[in-house]
């Protein structure tokens, strides 16, 4: 009997063990020892924990929990180590084993090894994600395409766009991937501070410069020697400041608050502002000499409005990370939430696409984001057909969008989507290349 139980689990994919009521293995069929490394001879008869070992075993076990309810679990997504001590992704579930009177006589517990699928996710992620910035669409690969070539130069750079867009990130990637990398990365958020104190925080000050001023501070100018300062919403500040500016940047030097010596600064400025500044030129609010001293390289990052192909891989992007901060297994999306969100104008634009998620995360906690974890005005505004009406969302960029979403939740593979979709394989194949898509082998 115990030779027969043996063959039948050798023949299945998963890995697959059982335990007694002690929680000692009794069976260990050929894909366990292939997925853990571990014989088959030395795993029977030891502890679970012994062998099978991985990030939930002493306190969030979903064997333990399986025997104290009686419930089955389903698609657990956990980590383990190997026989050479390396972390692989596994997903397991887990089952009451009873005898033929229905006894419980232990545990059985089936895994897979996620590995491959996570190496298609770090691939299909190489192709949406720079530097920590997600985008597949038109506008934000030329984007990618020659901020390389900006990083390299010591050239001061002008970021705009609209508030939520990610300008500080693209701000950073120019950062890290400059020959100042390793020197520190300073922002400063020059709208939000009246001029007095970002006078003081900026160029720093002298001891007795002001009544409370007991002691020399450092502005962020000497801070950022060597690196990169960002001068974030540079269109918010007022003129004398402007002039203070201009002369830095002209001459790369600046005086603390109360000092009469100047200091010469190592600093490579970037600038960003949610501001049309050559419409404040021509108001007369911004100075034209500054803005050409700013302007020498100029970025604009398209608001997410204009890259509505991005959305289901910034969602990707935002499950997978507040999965890891908070413990869950969100899995995914649902077509008719994604088709909610592709139809919102986002005015906050990625920052509000972030908090939508996150609201989302509370409200669902397994399975896939539905539309009702979403706000209910979001889907009521493609209900209406409101974003249809502005002309935001092409047939074409739907089409694209639902397509990856099915793909990723079939792991990329062409055939079990398309049997998903109803529809035959080489439709996939076809559409795949019409729409120009880049899609990682499952």
């Amino acid at each position: 009997m115990s030779r027969d139980r043996d063959i039948i689990l050798d023949s299945i994919n998963e890995g697959v063990f059982t335990v007694d009521e002690h929680w000692r293995i009794t069976s260990f069929n050929r894909a366990a020892e292939e997925i853990t490394g571990i014989p088959r001879s030395r795993a029977v008869g030891q502890p679970c924990k012994d062998i099978f070992r991985t990030n939930i075993c002493e306190r969030r076990c979903a064997l333990a929990e399986t025997m104290r309810t009686g419930k089955p679990i389903i698609g657990k997504r956990i980590t383990m180590l190997d026989i050479e001590g390396r972390q692989k992704p596994m997903s397991v579930n887990t089952a009451l084993l009873k005898d033929q009177r229905g006894n419980i006589i232990g545990g059985v517990e089936t895994f897979s090894d996620l590995s491959r699928i996570e190496r298609l996710r770090k691939e299909i992620r190489r192709e949406y994600e720079f530097a920590d910035i997600i985008g597949r669409s038109h506008r934000m690969r030329e984007l990618f395409d020659i901020l390389p070539s900006i990083a390299e130069s010591s050239s001061t750079v002008l970021i705009e766009g609209e508030s939520g867009t990610g300008k500080e990130l693209i701000a950073r990637a120019i950062h890290s991937l400059s020959p100042r990398r390793r020197r520190p990365f300073i922002a400063v958020n020059c709208g939000a501070l009246p001029d007095t104190l970002l006078e003081s925080e900026l160029f720093g000050y002298k001891a007795g410069a002001f009544t409370d001023a007991k002691k020399d501070k450092p502005g962020r100018f000497a801070l950022a020697e060597g690196g990169t300062l960002l001068l974030d919403e540079i269109g918010d500040v007022s003129p004398a400041m402007q002039v203070r500016l201009l002369r830095f940047l002209q001459e790369k030097v600046y005086e603390p608050l109360g000092s009469l010596k100047s200091f010469k600064s190592d600093v490579r400025v970037i600038a960003a502002t949610n501001r049309d500044l050559a419409r404040l030129v021509k108001k007369g609010r911004f100075r034209e000499d500054l803005y050409y001293r700013v302007n020498v390289m100029k970025l604009e990052v398209p608001p997410l409005r204009e890259r509505l192909e991005d959305i289901p891989h910034l969602v990707a992007h935002f499950i997978a990370r507040f999965n890891s901060l908070q413990g869950k297994e969100v899995a995914g999306i649902s077509d008719d939430a994604l088709a909610c969100l592709m139809s919102h104008d986002f005015p906050g634009n990625v920052r509000e696409l972030e908090n939508i998620i996150e609201r989302a995360f509370v409200l669902c906690r397994t399975g896939e984001i539905e539309t009702a974890h979403l706000h209910s005005w979001i889907c009521e505004s493609e209900l209406g057909g409101e974003a249809q009406q502005r002309g935001q969302l092409s047939l074409e960029q739907m089409e694209a969008a639902f397509l990856v979403n099915a793909l990723r939740r079939h792991n990329w593979n062409r055939t079990r989507t398309a049997e998903a979709l109803g529809m035959h394989k080489t439709t996939i194949f076809r559409k795949i290349k019409a729409l120009g898509l880049k899609v990682p082998k499952g």
